[in-house]
């Protein structure tokens, strides 16, 4: 089969490689029919993980037809159309029996590299390297799905693959991210990056009942798709003299009741703090860049609630940790719980609340994904969300 292959720092390649096969009774075949590129493969993409290895399959936003199942799966059979969440979870242990499903213990057989890095490891996750299991991933022809009774979610046929695609990550991961702002009716809500995970941060937090949104980023064609519905507001960062106070300004000086970092570790700033992000990680002296999530905390009301859907994957530096004990603010955060929220939001779905292919503005083929991660990465032709087709 094709599949796009990581070879090292922004060398991607698409090559033939061994089809899966059913390795344990409880395992799937999936065959893909649409997938996408996620901002958090563009972290791989930049070489910030370095248990990457040569030749590992990318992707952990895919869906497809069953074409195979191992002799214990019961509620899938071949024919039918599934979307898979990002995690894998094994559905029994004391993690996923609390619907912590990232957190699964059964499903990462490298926990040890993560226990090593972080004390604690998540769930094993599709295509993104040994720390997190080594398991192949989705931007391919087929894709091995273990404890597929567990995660592969059949979807209706009356919705396309671009409206269901989103369930395998950014839908429910933009919906946690906004739920974990706790949402009460009249607060208002800032986003910071509006790339796929805030667009639909912004969404969620509307269908959560907040009465404002305030999207940040530098932009013009993500600002402006934050701004297509009702409202929001938006702001260029590169356009205010200081962020914290405008919001400030914005909000009766308060600030927001809840701010959304849907940035992580990559972010872009102009200010001094930024610059000394950027030569600290150049140094190897600091791992992420936490930009987004300093003024995120300096910007929040007193008591309000910071979620941090944006990944980290370290040691960062200067979080004034002082002013978010002086403000008692809340902070919630983590990979998401996917499994949680697929069943709910396809009801949204269906219910015509809310149409996720919005966020598509590329389509591009499989064999073409050197292409589109250069492009998606280097924010190219308005380039905010790109499905790979087979």
């Amino acid at each position: 089969m094709r599949a796009a292959c990581w070879y090292g720092t922004r060398d991607v390649r698409v090559e033939h490689v061994e089809d899966p096969k059913i390795l344990n009774p409880h395992d799937a075949i999936i065959k893909t029919t649409l997938t996408a590129i996620c901002g958090s493969d563009l972290h791989l993409y930049d070489g910030y993980n370095p248990t990457m290895q040569a030749g590992d399959i990318l992707g952990h936003e895919f869906m497809g037809e069953v074409v195979d199942v191992g002799r214990d799966v019961t509620s899938l059979r071949p024919g039918d159309r599934v979307v898979v969440p990002f995690a894998i979870a094994c559905g029994k242990c004391f993690y996923c029996t609390r619907l912590l499903w990232s957190l699964c213990d059964n499903t990462n057989p490298n926990a040890w590299m993560a226990e090593g890095l972080y004390e604690d490891s998540t769930a094993g996750l599709f295509g993104y390297s040994h720390l997190f299991g080594g398991y192949a991933g989705g931007q391919a022809e087929y894709v091995r799905v273990p404890f597929a009774d567990v995660g592969a979610l059949k979807v209706p046929g009356e919705l396309s693959d671009e409206q269901v695609l989103f369930l395998s990550d950014i839908f429910p991961t933009g919906y946690m991210a906004a739920e974990n702002c706790g949402i009460q009716p009249g607060d208002t809500i800032a986003v910071w990056g509006c790339g796929p995970v805030g667009q639909f941060a912004i969404r969620s937090a509307l269908l959560l009942g907040a009465s404002r949104v305030i999207a940040i980023d530098r932009f013009p064609e993500r600002l402006a798709m934050a701004k297509r519905d009702g409202g929001v507001d938006v702001l260029n960062y590169e356009e205010v003299d200081d962020l914290v106070e405008t919001l400030r300004e914005m909000t009766g000086g308060r600030g927001p009741d809840a701010c959304i970092d849907a940035v992580g570790m990559e972010a872009h700033g102009t200010t001094l703090a930024a610059w000394y992000d950027r030569v600290k990680q150049s140094m190897y002296l600091e791992t992420d860049r936490p930009i987004a999530l300093r003024e995120a905390i300096q910007a929040c009301r007193k008591g309000g609630t910071v979620s941090i859907p944006g990944v980290y994957s370290g040691v960062i530096d200067k979080v004034p940790i002082g002013a978010a004990f002086t403000k008692g603010l809340t902070f919630k955060m983590g990979q998401t719980h996917v499994h949680r929220y697929m069943r709910p939001l396809l009801d949204h779905i269906l219910r015509r609340a809310i149409d996720p292919s919005f966020v598509i503005t590329h389509r591009i083929p499989l064999e073409e994904a050197p292409r589109a991660y250069r492009l998606f990465q280097e924010k190219q032709d308005g380039c905010i969300k790109v499905v790979l087709t087979s």
